[in-house]
């Protein structure tokens, strides 16, 4: 395997409203066979693995974690005394190298450089830089330094254990045992292709997902919320068994639908990430909150609209609370409460204890003797869609076949 390049995402920032900027190409990653390019002094500050502090710097390890999007997170934090970088401007170069202890022979090296700007010699406070990449289950080991341009080095190793708990023990990840990456920061790249099971009547789904934070007056989406919700649509996109998909992306906080993509054969994930950069979170329009009514009426027509023309062997629901002080009118939802095709409710909510109520949109779905799932830990999202998906191949099943005869 030769040496690929890509993106190795890192959050940078500094106390006293310094910042430190990344310059581009990132990364580079090595598998077996492979040739990197190292300084002869990296190199052997990474063989050697002298713990350095010529630069003093403080290197934590963040333990693996595992994510929504079925794979362990892990990385490092770094404190660095803002007068250690004082000047008209550094630079800052990080290299290490994760080796997996089942391949020792075949370690994975990365590379981030910033730049860091004028600083005064008297400045207080710490500089504070994140990095991260991912491993599938496995035991590794990393070998990390960091140098500035004067050549001071501060260096590190330690070793990370990646591991599934004995009650996630059924969950298929997607990043193999031992593997390693630079973590995805892009949420909404494309989908790799999926291998679909093929028939005379393929199973089809419909998904409208609230795209909106955990706090509903947030001014903007946290990562984690919008990597559970990316996460949640992956793991549907994913299904084998499913070919045709349509999707409705929409914001109650917006009381608008912000994209749509009817009966495809694959989720759009690039253009589902530019139509949400046009909600602007934190903003609601005046006419709309001088109408007391306005986000129960959206509701109530988006459902409506959606699940009278659901043209799918399923319907899910996706995102977080919708806490809405007027719940959707029974009687304006009296034509689709039969709708013949099952609807399923995934509810995102990281501390469901703080808000135990059902919401809007799971009361309606228990009108319509839906399912509704709540998914607070990567397990639950799992556990869910394999029920989901149990549901949706039995009442497909039973609608296709033909009434017995007497």
């Amino acid at each position: 395997m030769g040496t690929t390049q890509s993106c190795f995402a890192v959050v940078a920032l500094m106390a006293c409203g310094a910042s430190v900027a990344p310059c581009q190409n990132a990364m580079l990653g090595l598998g077996e066979g492979g040739a990197v390019k190292l300084l002869t002094s990296d190199a052997a500050v990474l063989e050697l693995e002298e713990i350095k502090k010529d630069l003093p710097c403080t290197v934590t390890q963040i333990k693996p974690i595992l994510g929504f999007d079925l794979r362990f997170h892990t990385g490092y934090d770094i404190t660095v005394p803002l007068r250690e970088l004082s000047g008209e401007g550094n630079q800052l170069t990080i290299v290490f190298k994760v080796t997996s202890d089942n391949a020792k022979d075949s370690p994975f090296y990365f590379s981030q450089k910033y730049n860091v700007p004028s600083i005064d010699s008297d400045a207080k406070g710490d500089a504070y830089l994140q990095g991260g990449f991912d491993v599938g289950e496995g035991d590794y080991h990393v070998s990390w330094m960091m140098r500035d341009r004067l050549e001071r080095v501060c260096s590190s190793n330690w070793d990370a254990s990646a591991a599934l708990a004995a009650k996630e023990s059924n969950i298929k990840l997607t990043l193999a045992s031992n593997g390693i990456e630079a973590s995805n920061r892009e949420f909404f790249s494309e989908e790799p292709p999926v291998t679909r099971i093929t028939g005379p009547d393929p199973l089809k789904v419909k998904v409208l997902v609230n795209f909106a934070p955990q706090q509903s007056a947030a001014a903007s989406m946290a990562p984690i919320d919008t990597s559970a919700l990316v996460s949640i649509l992956r793991s549907i996109s994913r299904e084998p068994r499913i070919c045709r998909f349509s999707v409705v992306a929409f914001n109650m906080n917006d009381q608008r639908v912000v994209y749509r993509q009817e009966d495809a054969d694959q989720i759009n994930f690039p253009e589902l990430g530019k139509a949400l950069n046009s909600i602007k979170l934190g903003m609601v329009d005046y006419k709309k909150l001088s109408d007391k009514h306005s986000d129960t009426d959206f509701l109530t027509k988006l459902i409506q609209d959606e699940l009278g023309n659901a043209n799918a062997d399923a319907v899910i629901f996706a995102g977080p609370k919708v806490m809405l002080d007027e719940q959707p009118a029974p009687d304006s939802l009296k034509d689709i409460s039969n709708v013949p095709v099952p609807v399923f409710y995934m509810n995102y909510v990281l501390t469901p204890q703080q808000n135990p109520w059902r919401d809007s949109i799971g009361t309606v779905v228990k009108r319509m003797r839906g399912y509704e799932y709540t998914i607070s830990r990567p397990r639950d999202l799992w556990t869910a869609w394999t029920d989901i998906m149990s549901h949706i191949v039995k009442l497909k099943l039973v609608s296709s076949t033909p009434a017995s005869s007497h």
